[in-house]
């Protein structure tokens, strides 16, 4: 009997885990930037999908190439990068995108009292993919946030954050982002920025 295989998407249309090949193949197959592999049971690939692609994406050099591109490839410039900024302090939350090539900034929106980053870095991929729809552009969004990405895929926020008087305005907002992915298609590719490689991503507040 064929033992049962795990295969974690980190970068492909959809992420998760999946218990076959085919689903898995479905998300990843001629998918820019895909990162995914099998594991022997559920344990090792929840604990891979939780953590980062790059530390269980250990091939032969053609492999990499050839299947995790994610962490090999330059960034195509001609695209729209986005990230959050948050305050540990305040808990102020701004997020932005900018045309990855010149830093031109697209949008700002914020500062919002009483958020987190993870909803700053969500909020922004789903705006570049509004805005982009506007354009009738397909041009990528880069994040550097696989949880963002992940939430986008889900077309769900899942923030433990709760509702206060000061983030009602929030929630309001995120409720718009998660109706807008249920009710929109969109042929852009969200692609996860190597920081790694590459240095900080082009939307970075820089106050690091």
């Amino acid at each position: 009997m064929k033992k049962q295989k795990f295969y974690v998407v980190w970068s492909g249309r959809k992420l998760g885990i999946y218990k076959t090949w085919a689903e898995c193949q479905e998300q990843v197959d001629k998918f820019e930037g895909a990162a995914y592999k099998a594991f022997d049971n559920l344990d090792d690939a929840q604990t891979a999908f939780n953590g980062k692609a790059a530390a269980f994406m250990k091939r032969k050099k053609s492999q990499q190439v050839k299947q995790n591109r994610l962490f090999s490839a330059q960034p195509e410039l001609n695209s729209i990068s986005v990230d959050a900024a948050w305050n540990t302090k305040t808990k102020i939350m701004e997020y932005q995108g900018v045309y990855t090539l010149t830093k031109d900034r697209i949008f700002l929106q914020g500062p919002y009292p009483d958020a987190t980053n993870n909803i700053g870095e969500f909020l922004a991929i789903v705006h570049a993919l509004a805005f982009l729809k506007k354009k009738k552009s397909t041009l990528p969004v880069y994040s550097d946030s696989i949880t963002a990405i992940k939430w986008v895929s889900d077309k769900k926020a899942n923030t433990k954050l709760i509702q206060t008087s000061e983030n009602a305005e929030l929630f309001e907002i995120i409720l718009r982002a998660e109706k807008w992915l249920l009710h929109n298609k969109f042929s852009n590719r969200i692609i996860k920025w190597d920081t790694k490689n590459w240095g900080e991503i082009p939307a970075d507040f820089g106050r690091k």
